[in-house]
Order: C-alpha cells, then structure tokens, then sequence
C-alpha cells in the first residue's frame, strides 16, 4: 500500500462537487472523487468556489493561485484536474495519465454519454451485473427525458447503450437476453455490428439444429448467418493452436491415465471460475 502525507487541512466546511453531488472534505477526498468520477465532470467543475475552498478552508494557497488563471480564462478541463491530482501527489504518472485520457475523450459528450463510458467501463472490467443495472438506469434516464421532450443525443447512442447491455448479459452467458438486446439495437440503428452481434448470441443460445431452423426462417439474414459460420470456424481452428487447447487435450489424457492429476486440475479449475464469477456478479 502506498502511503503519502496529507496535503492541506481537513476542512470542517465540506465541499460539494459541481455535477456529481458529493461533500470532500479534504484534498484527498477531492482528488479521490475527481479520478473516480472522470467520466463524469465537465466544465462546471472549474469555478472560484472550488479554487476558494482549496486555498481558504484547505489552505493550500499555491494551487490556488495555480487554478484561477485556468477558471478565468476558461482553460482546460483536462490540464485542470490533472494539476489538482500533481500537486497533491495520490496517485502515480500512469494512473494521473489515464484520468487525463478519459477527460480528453468526453469533451463535449453529453451526461448520458459520460455515464454510458463510465458503464462500459465496468464492462471492460467484467463487472458484468453492476453493468447491467447501470445500463438499466441509463434506459430510465433516458426514457424519461424522452417523455419531457428534452433533447437527448443521437440514436446511435441509445443503439450502443442497448448493444452493450447485450455484451454484459453474453459475459454472464444469459444468451437469450443478449440476443434480445442486440436485437433491439439493430432495430435502433440498422448498423451491422449489431446485426452481427444478434446472431452470434442466437447461435451460442440454440443447438445447431435450432439454429438451422432460425437461420431458415430468417433468409434476409443469410449472408450474414454464412459469413458469421465461416468466422466460428476460422475461431475454431485459432483456438486449436493456443496453449488453453493444448492443457485441455492433456486433462483428456490424464482423465484416462492419470486420475489423481486430472482430479488436482478440475478443483484448481472450479475455484479459479468460482473466483472470475464472483468478480463478475459483484457491485
């Protein structure tokens, strides 16, 4: 565990964060909230209420006098958080870096687009049931928003929001409701990334003979359903030359040859999937 002095005072006069509705009262705390919300902050964040509580209730004037040039003369956000994040010195280049990274990349998204990168991020993590529930409120949010007449982003967006809900459900291997999704998605926005991504679920959820007869009774799709085969096969034989296929063959020999090894292999394999699902499940 990395261990750094406090910079600053605790303040008794908490601040609330512009935007995301959270108290900090120190400059630990801001920084915390700043690098774990980065997908979430926009301009608002830089204004002289914030710059006066670093420098008046936390009394670390030099970075104060750092960050009003930055507010006054609409500076960047990016170069913003990521002085507040150096000076204080919680978090390594490489974690600074990628915090710096994910601001530059939402400039001028919209706040569902910044919660949709911040749940696709959960995804890329395997945390694949918070993702879920994420996306579920997205869905609310937006169609809320829809209900009031507010202007909401483009429908690619609401398509990839739907698309990826339909990878988290593939990750927990809920095939059906993957397809669902990414089905609905590609009534959204004909885009064949979803097309693709429908039929592909549909063949990991039927037996091949179900999935013949889908494929027949979908002949609009029989380009696609051809090629997507001939993608499963190229996948097949990319499979047989890696080393998971080789140990696989091998715990074939042991089941016949070497029992004792065989068993030792399956109770390290069960544990180590019990401890990807678990991960995967969790908040």
């Amino acid at each position: 565990m990395k261990a750094s002095l406090c910079v600053g005072e605790y303040c008794e006069n908490a601040y609330n964060v512009e935007g995301l509705d959270i108290r900090v009262y120190s400059m630990e705390e801001l920084c915390y909230c700043l690098k774990e919300n980065a997908f979430l902050l926009d301009l608002s964040i830089m204004n002289d209420k914030l710059v006066d509580w670093i420098g008046e209730e936390c009394k670390v004037w030099e970075l104060a006098k750092q960050l009003y040039p930055m507010v006054h003369k609409q500076g960047s956000l990016s170069v913003f958080v990521v002085t507040i994040l150096q000076y204080v010195g919680m978090y390594d280049p490489e974690e600074i870096l990628q915090v710096e990274q994910v601001l530059k990349q939402g400039a001028g998204l919209s706040n569902l687009e910044k919660r949709k990168s911040q749940i696709d991020y959960m995804v890329e993590k395997r945390k694949y049931a918070a993702a879920i529930r994420g996306y579920d409120m997205l869905l609310e949010t937006w169609n809320h928003l829809e209900q009031e007449g507010k202007e909401l982003p483009a429908g690619k967006v609401r398509a990839a929001i739907l698309h990826n809900k339909g990878v988290a459900l593939t990750g927990l291997m809920f095939y059906d409701k993957a397809a669902y999704y990414f089905n609905e998605a590609w009534k959204t926005d004909p885009d064949r990334e979803h097309l693709d991504a429908y039929l592909a679920a549909k063949r990991m959820e039927l037996t091949e003979d179900a999935y013949v007869a889908f494929a027949a009774q979908n002949p609009e799709n029989y380009t696609e359903s051809l090629e997507l085969e001939k993608r499963i096969e190229q996948f097949e034989r990319e499979w047989e030359q890696q080393p998971e296929y080789r140990q696989l063959r091998l715990r074939g020999d042991w089941r016949v040859n070497d029992r004792v090894k065989y068993d030792a292999e399956n109770e390290r394999l069960t544990q180590a999937l019990k401890n990807s699902y678990r991960t995967s499940v969790s908040v």
